[in-house]
Formats: structure tokens, sequence, C-alpha cells
């Protein structure tokens, strides 16, 4: 089956998913989530331009901030991204400018929070914002069936991360503001999870490797953003958001779903890559031990050595 004839054969699935998708989703309003009694003037209208101490979320949570909004900045590349893989006719059109509208409203919401909060160096996030979308399209998949396992998993882990970033702010309101946008990825990881289920049924030994493909190649979309090897080492090694976890509350979930361990009826195709997937995850829950040990290790040394 071709990409075009699947992409017929789930538009009902999609019409479907949109109408469940309407019926749960909750609306809201960027503006409530944001403290503006706590903003202040910058120096340009005679106030006071950020300082390091203004901030008063630590390191790897201010890390986080900044990873988490510049991914959900680069909107107009997943757009473009999705409208390749999908079209713009349709059901699937229909749920393109729908996920837009919605995903639009996180960057603006998260920016103004930080913004009026002063967590993070407002002139460095801006610099970062318009490097990462000055450098062209986003890193995911273009092809229709790679592109939406990758949909699924990435919504579901940056539902993860954006949770744990709100815990880590300390903060009241940032945790909830972080999580109504989990809430929103949430219902996102669903449709495209409901997605790759139907296309598991259609044509299972073509969905299969492109689930093990997306899932050995998986890098988070904000990867291109300045700086991003050495924020996610410091969120990994605050525990926001690592390997144990991408493999333990991520893939290893969603994977169980999709059937895709105890599935039959596959191919050559489908068993093959079935296969490698195995083999991958097996590497990867090694690595994910190895990092939490040499952590914990760390962090005993850090213990002793101190008075």
């Amino acid at each position: 089956m071709q990409d075009v004839d699947l992409l017929m054969e789930l538009e009902p699935v999609v019409a479907e998913n949109i109408n469940r998708h309407l019926q749960v989703a909750r609306d809201w309003n960027p503006h409530d989530y944001v403290p503006w009694s706590q903003g202040r003037d910058y120096a340009l209208l005679g106030g006071q331009d950020w300082e390091p101490g203004d901030s008063t979320v630590g390191p790897a949570a201010r890390a986080s901030l900044i990873v988490n909004l510049l991914t959900e900045d680069n909107l107009p590349a997943y757009h473009h991204n999705l409208l390749t893989a999908l079209g713009s006719g349709g059901a699937w059109g229909e749920w393109i400018y729908r996920w837009t509208a919605e995903e639009a409203r996180h960057a603006m919401t998260l920016r103004d929070y930080l913004v009026v909060t002063r967590a993070v160096d407002p002139v460095d996030l801006e610099q970062r914002r318009m490097a990462l979308m000055a450098a062209g399209p986003a890193n995911e998949p273009v092809e229709m069936l790679p592109n939406v396992v990758y949909t699924a998993l990435q919504e579901l882990a940056t539902r993860l991360s954006h949770r744990n970033t709100g815990t880590a702010t300390g903060c009241q309101i940032g945790e909830q503001l972080l999580a109504r946008i989990a809430a929103d990825e949430n219902l996102h990881m669903l449709f495209y999870r409901n997605l790759v289920g139907a296309a598991l049924e259609l044509a299972p030994d073509r969905t299969m490797r492109a689930i093990a493909d997306v899932v050995r190649d998986f890098e988070m979309p904000g990867t291109g953003q300045p700086g991003f090897r050495r924020m996610a080492a410091e969120i990994a090694n605050s525990g926001i958001y690592d390997l144990r976890l991408h493999h333990d509350r991520v893939l290893m979930p969603i994977l169980r779903h999709w059937g895709v361990f105890d599935r039959t009826g596959l191919g050559p195709e489908g068993e093959a890559a079935r296969a490698d997937l195995s083999a991958f995850l097996h590497v990867l829950d090694a690595q994910a031990s190895r990092f939490v040990e040499r952590r914990e290790e760390r962090a005993a040394r850090k213990a002793l050595s101190s008075p």
C-alpha cells in the first residue's frame, strides 16, 4: 500500500479522532496563566534589564524552560512538515490547522510567563529563538508513516518534559501553566497514537518498520537550537528528562499500547523490523541504567565532599 492509498484509508480514522478530540479538548486563555502583577518595565521603557538574581528557578529548571519554549516556538517548521507529510486536504488538513492553533498557545503563554516573572534572560532567549527559526526545517521525518509515528512519540515526550519542568520550577503558577500545556500534548499524543494503531492494521509491515526506524533515530524536536546538547545534559542530570524516563515512560508504554511485541500476522519485513526494535530497546535500557548509576555515583561523591 502506497502513502497516498494509506492516507485515503486512514482519513475516516482522522475524522473520527478529530470529533473525539473536539469533544474532550478544553479551551483555555493564555492570559489567565500569566502573573501580570509581577511584571515591571525593562530598561528601554525606563525600568531595569534582566539580571541573574531576578530568576527564582534553579539552573536545570531554567535550561528546561528555555528548551521547552524554543521547541514550541518552532511551530512554523512543524506545520510545514505536517503539510508536506500529510497534505492539506480533507480531514488531514482540518486536523493540522486545528493542531497548529492549539500549539500556538503554548509558546505565547510560556514566553509571557517567563518574561513577566524574569525566570530567564529575555535577550538570550530572543537570540536563541532567532537562531533556531532562521536555521531552516525541523528534524522531523516528512514521509507519512514515519511522521505520524514520530509525532506520537514526540507529543508523549513533550508532555512528560513539560510536567516535570513545571514541578522543577518550584513555582505554583509555573507548575499550573506547564500542567495545562502538558494536558494539550497528551490529547495530541492520543490522536497520533490512534492513527498509528490504525495504520498497523492496514499496513502492518510498513508501519512496524516506521516504528523501529523512528524509535532508533528519535531526537527531541528542539535538538537544533543553540546549546541544546549542554542544556539537555543539565536537564538529564537533574532528572527532569533522561534516558531512563524516555525508555520507561515514553517508548515502552506506547509500544505496548500498539501491541508491538505480541502482534501476529507480520510478514518478513515486519518481523525483521520488530527484531531490530527489540535489539535497540535492549541496548537503550542498558544505556539508561548506566546513566542512572553514574548520576547516583556523582551525587554520592558530591555529598561526601560537602562540609
